[in-house]
């Protein structure tokens, strides 16, 4: 049954896009990290162009209509496993730290 309820369409499935935008957008998201660490309160003026870039990022996938029906693919089968099985998976993070 692929019938979304409405807190699956407007709270579960976006928090799967912006989990993986933030890991698609990594390494915007790590320079916007590295420049506030190393400006401290300035980090508002300062890192503008890193702020800049990391949202045009996210704002890309989140747009993205491609990008929603993976996300949603992704729930559902995350729904069929936990309703076949009653055991809630932990979602699978890749995170780059190099």
């Amino acid at each position: 049954n692929s019938h979304l309820r409405h807190v699956e369409k407007d709270v579960l499935i976006p928090q799967i896009m912006r989990d993986r935008a933030k890991e698609l957008c990594s390494d915007k998201v790590q320079a916007f990290t590295k420049c506030c660490q190393e400006t401290g309160f300035l980090m508002v003026v300062k890192c503008r162009q890193e702020n800049a870039a990391l949202k045009d990022c996210l704002v890309g996938y989140y747009s993205d209509p491609s990008f929603y029906e993976e996300c949603k693919a992704e729930y559902l089968k995350q729904r069929e496993e936990y309703r076949a099985t009653g055991i809630k998976k932990k979602r699978q993070k890749f995170t780059s730290n190099i």
